[in-house]
């Protein structure tokens, strides 16, 4: 009996208590394009260039490390910080593509994604308004 108090708490101590939020992949409301999460995924990592409807797409990142750009690159790419990274620089290296155009707060995602009919972008979920539309929440 003596063992189960240090042991829970031990226990709780080891549990990271990071809570992640959501993750809203948006586009501006004109933009009636529907894609699957391989679309998206394609799309933030350059080798998808155009919506359904043969508009270029323009994504844009949020800043590298920040809390909606971890989360959306885990959940969604399916690779950490560095991985993606490193992806950019081989495709950097070879000509195959440039890093997408990265801005520092989920504000600036927002207000480019409005004003931009061919933009794509993502934000925690908790930060999204009427000014978008939202394809997917990760």
């Amino acid at each position: 009996m003596k063992f189960i108090k240090p042991l829970s708490i031990a226990a709780l101590l080891s549990i990271s208590t990071t809570s992640f939020a959501d993750v809203a992949v948006i586009v501006n409301p004109a933009n009636a394009n529907t894609m699957s999460d391989s679309d998206i995924s394609r799309a933030f990592l350059g080798k998808l260039k155009n919506f359904a409807d043969g508009q270029t797409i323009k994504a844009v990142n949020g800043k590298a490390n920040s809390d909606s750009r971890v989360e959306f690159e885990k959940k969604v790419l399916k690779k950490s910080p560095a991985q993606v990274k490193a992806y950019w620089s081989k495709r950097l290296f070879t000509g195959k593509g440039k890093p997408l155009q990265e801005l520092d707060a989920d504000a600036q995602v927002l207000s480019l994604v409005a004003s931009t009919p061919n933009a794509i972008g993502y934000v925690d979920a908790s930060a999204v308004d009427g000014s978008v539309k939202v394809l997917k929440t990760f």
